[in-house]
């Protein structure tokens, strides 16, 4: 980490930390709360399944492609007035969904949501990884990815309940007033970030894309971070669409898994930051990697069994699934070079959306139904993610974490090496 980043309190980092989540709690939100309103839309804007799906993937294929054109400018501009004026952005564009007459106006605000959205969850965990110290990165990235579990717990029941009694206009406005106090938050708490300006001078708009990619770590964190994605977006696309006609869960009862789930996770979070950093980020993460194939695999087996043996299931592929994203995001981060962590950060938007969206599209083409319409091969789809997290846990040992001490007398040459180009220390592989 840059030498001239802030050190700050502890209370002032609590407080950074939570903004933080804020900000990536109405990102995600703001995300999920269009899939319960699905029926609302389709028959208000009297559209297809599929037309109202394009609109659903319109938010990610746009975070993607904006993570691309980032990844020119990221790292050109102090993180704090980058992170502010992304998010005024993002705020209107969910103002702008709120207001939309119809269809097509819609599916602009969303991706226009989705381009500023995306961008802002690289930039948020790239603060992190400048700000935190590498040994307690794990705890951090606990408290900002509770995120995920308080918007499945709170946003999106609240959200639905606001579209109930207000229309389906109200949630996004909800969510744009919460981003106008979350931005002046913001505005308080983050430190003027800036100490990796000085690399980026002389640097042409590609030219840190370049640098990234040209990095053989780096490459090896994308592959990673692909496979991190891919394995739980095989199933979870098809979980509602099984649990209905396989499992014999009525659709009432649907958000009772995901609730359970959330509930579950927003506790287990924080845990697994504190292991994180306690047993060392490789370590823990390949134990959580592990230990989520067995109920990935269960999710889609699951039949003629009572509600709560099927809640039992899905919380615990929910609470292991998300507890691996926690020490897995801390290496992704970590294992970028500090000076082009904004860029590299943001490109793992990119890969990390194509890889959602191929894992999505792989499970799609392994199930199928039968002449009774229910689902066929669903195991299929979770050996393919299955597959793909233990192959993360071989890749995962050929990053190099940088700012960990050196664990094997190997390292110690390249270590010192990193430490003069005012790199931080890197790890040896496969530790930290």
């Amino acid at each position: 980490m840059p030498s001239d980043n802030p050190v700050l309190s502890p209370s002032r980092e609590r407080w950074l930390l939570l903004t933080l989540a804020g900000i990536q709690f109405t990102h995600i939100l703001d995300f999920m709360i269009m899939m319960p309103l699905g029926p609302r839309f389709t028959q208000l804007f009297a559209i297809s399944d599929a037309q109202f799906g394009l609109l659903v993937s319109a938010y990610t294929l746009s975070a993607g492609v904006s993570g691309l054109l980032a990844g020119t400018y990221v790292d050109r501009f102090g993180r704090k007035r980058l992170l502010l004026v992304l998010y005024g952005l993002f705020g209107l564009a969910t103002l702008a969904c709120g207001v939309a007459p119809g269809y097509a106006l819609l599916m602009v605000a969303r991706i226009l949501a989705g381009a500023f959205g995306g961008v802002l969850s690289a930039l948020s965990q790239t603060i992190v990884a400048d700000v935190v110290p590498f040994e307690r990165r794990g705890r951090a990235m606990g408290i900002v990815m509770t995120s995920f579990s308080v918007s499945t717990v709170a946003g999106v029941p609240l959200g639905l309940l606001l579209a109930q009694y207000g229309g389906w206009h109200l949630p996004f406005f909800a969510i744009a007033a919460l981003v106008a106090l979350l931005a002046l938050q913001a505005a308080r708490t983050l430190p003027t970030l800036t100490a990796h300006l000085q690399a980026a001078r002389g640097r042409t708009a590609l030219g840190g894309i370049t640098q990234v990619l040209a990095d053989h770590n780096h490459r090896w964190a994308f592959l990673f971070s692909a496979l991190l994605m891919f394995t739980g977006f095989t199933v979870i696309p098809y979980i509602t669409i099984y649990m209905q006609t396989n499992a014999g869960v009525r659709a009432d009862q649907v958000p009772l898994l995901y609730l359970c789930g959330g509930l579950v996770t927003l506790f287990t979070a924080r845990l697994f930051g504190r292991l994180t950093d306690r047993w060392g980020k490789v370590f823990t993460y390949r134990r959580l990697a592990l230990a989520c194939t067995l109920p990935l695999l269960a999710i889609t087996l699951v039949r003629g069994v009572p509600l709560w043996a099927v809640i039992a299931v899905s919380t615990l592929m929910f609470t292991f699934l998300s507890g691996r994203m926690i020490p897995g995001m801390a290496i992704v981060a970590s294992a970028a070079q500090a000076p082009l962590r904004g860029t590299f950060m943001t490109l793992n938007t990119s890969v990390q959306s194509a890889a959602m969206g191929l894992a999505s599209f792989v499970g799609g083409l392994l199930i199928s139904r039968d002449a009774q319409g229910l689902v066929q091969h669903y195991w299929m789809a979770a050996l393919v993610g299955i597959g793909a997290s233990l192959l993360s846990m071989v890749v995962v040992g050929k990053l190099q974490l940088y700012g960990a001490a050196p664990s094997a007398p190997s390292s110690e040459p390249q270590a010192a090496a990193a430490a003069q180009s005012g790199q931080g220390a890197p790890s040896a592989r496969g530790s930290d």
